[in-house]
């Protein structure tokens, strides 16, 4: 189906190159490194999963850098010349300068481009919860809604898209730097599973020290309780994703369909891609749906 609209993102959403072919959402791969040799992150259509997460628990160093304000210009230029307008949906700024990258980008595109409805949201958000906010917006697109009503939708609402986190190996965090070593340390030690959630700024927080991964798989599931739409009653989506620990997952699916039986739909399970791979490392599994407002 033709839109009179483009929308549009980077390669964090942990969505397939098919799933989002079918939303007709376009993205730019971002780049990611790996042992010194840089990649792009194409969600996964070049490197598996199962390869990059099995090449970390090997050893392998990787590291990201974002996209720039060119590249991202360049991108942005080749979309607005088929004269459509478009809305651009941007990794949190809590989490990476990309925002702020294409801000200037779209700063530029507005002065080549004067006519055109050029519109930039930061999501706020990361992983498959953009995935989410963006299988959405073309939800909303595709029943009619137009760009400027889409937009204010976005503004009004991101901040219901709830994340919440938790890792059985904390030797990613500590090298990124999001959990001190000495904590990090400790948790190792007394098999401490954090449990975070993206703040109202945009941010990875740790919310909760949970000692062992049975309790903390049933404290995720009670946050989802606490926060969702509705409670129990919540009929939206819920979309998860893991970092080569799938089984754990699983469980926690299995758990929230039990206690959520009005979800549209089974839980989705998706693989936290390269690029947020490279920060979480392997372990990692993430909740994502619509709930009360983030307020911290």
């Amino acid at each position: 189906m033709a839109y009179n609209y483009i929308l549009s993102c980077c390669s964090y959403t942990d969505l397939s190159a098919q799933k989002m072919k079918e939303l007709d959402i376009k993205y730019i791969c971002t780049p990611y490194m790996m042992d010194g040799k840089t990649y792009i992150d194409d969600l996964g259509e070049t490197t598996s999963y199962e390869e990059f997460y099995k090449a970390m628990e090997q050893g392998a160093i990787t590291s990201t850098s974002q996209l720039n304000q060119n590249e991202l210009a360049d991108y942005f230029r080749e979309l607005l010349k088929t004269g459509q307008d478009m809305i651009h949906i941007s990794l949190s700024s809590g989490l990476s300068g990309v925002s702020n990258s294409a801000r200037l980008a779209i700063e530029d595109m507005k002065k080549e481009f004067p006519d055109r409805k050029i519109y930039l949201v930061d999501s706020l958000a990361a992983a498959a919860g953009l995935g989410l906010m963006m299988e959405t917006a073309s939800n909303l697109r595709a029943g009619g809604m137009g760009i400027d009503e889409l937009y204010a939708w976005l503004e009004e609402n991101k901040l219901k898209l709830h994340h919440w986190f938790f890792t059985t190996d904390l030797t990613y965090f500590v090298r990124g730097g999001r959990v001190s070593k000495a904590s990090g340390f400790i948790g190792g030690v007394l098999n401490i599973c954090p449990l975070m959630n993206v703040s109202n700024e945009g941010k990875l927080i740790p919310r909760a020290k949970v000692r062992g991964k049975k309790k903390v798989i049933t404290e995720i599931v009670e946050r989802m309780k606490e926060h969702a739409q509705g409670g129990t009653e919540y009929s939206g989506k819920c979309f998860m994703c893991n970092s080569a620990c799938e089984d754990d997952a699983k469980e926690v699916a299995a758990l929230i369909e039990e206690a959520f039986p009005n979800l549209d739909g089974k839980v989705q399970i998706y693989t936290i891609g390269t690029t947020i791979g490279s920060h979480t490392g392997p372990g990692t599994v993430a909740v994502f749906f619509w709930g009360d407002e983030r307020v911290d």
